[in-house]
């Protein structure tokens, strides 16, 4: 006698979770606001490993397509990151334009043949009959962080503690000590 196979664990609701039903959608677009509480956003500062997170809101418009559902809109933070180099506080505001397409089928989605131009957007896969407002706008925030943020004074300071910048060890380092000018030819 065989045990049949565990159904999937199921998947944790996120931390800034909005869900918008599609029949709420209908025929035509959908205007909402959604930005997070202070346990929201302590929870994303968690996630995306940052030292604050004291705004997150966005503007949003939600229109239903032929096959999929075009969410566009503006995203705002304020928050702060590690520096890379010396750990302090890198404050930032962030405000952002983004646009996702949700679709039922990725995999035709992407095969068909679409031509592409910048404007755009990135495509996901719809997961049941409800389109996630809170997590698009925070995996939209994730793919506008500065991935190597670092505070004013990070080179001074990293200099004080002896650490060499890539000019002082790079291929032209022996030469940045020499002078230009006339030599003595005597």
């Amino acid at each position: 006698m065989t045990t049949p196979p565990s159904p999937p664990p199921p998947t944790p609701t996120p931390e800034f979770s909005r869900p918008l039903r599609l029949n709420e959608i209908g025929d035509g677009s959908r205007e909402r606001t959604v930005e997070a509480d202070e346990a929201e956003r302590k929870a994303l500062a968690r996630r995306f490993g940052l030292v604050a997170l004291d705004r997150l809101d966005a503007r949003l418009q939600v229109v239903p397509e032929a096959k999929s559902w075009l969410v566009t809109g503006t995203l705002s933070a304020d928050l702060a990151q590690p520096c890379v180099a010396t750990g302090e506080p890198v404050p930032a505001h962030v405000e952002v334009p983004f646009s996702v397409r949700f679709v039922r089928d990725l995999d035709s989605a992407e095969a068909e043949e679409v031509e592409l131009s910048d404007e755009d957007c990135d495509l996901i896969e719809l997961e049941g009959e409800k389109i996630d407002l809170g997590e698009t706008v925070a995996q939209s925030l994730a793919l506008n962080l500065d991935p190597y943020p670092r505070a004013p004074d990070a080179d001074a300071r990293l200099k004080a503690l002896g650490v060499l910048s890539e000019e002082d060890v790079g291929p032209f380092a022996a030469l940045k000590g020499l002078k230009l000018g006339k030599t003595d030819q005597g």
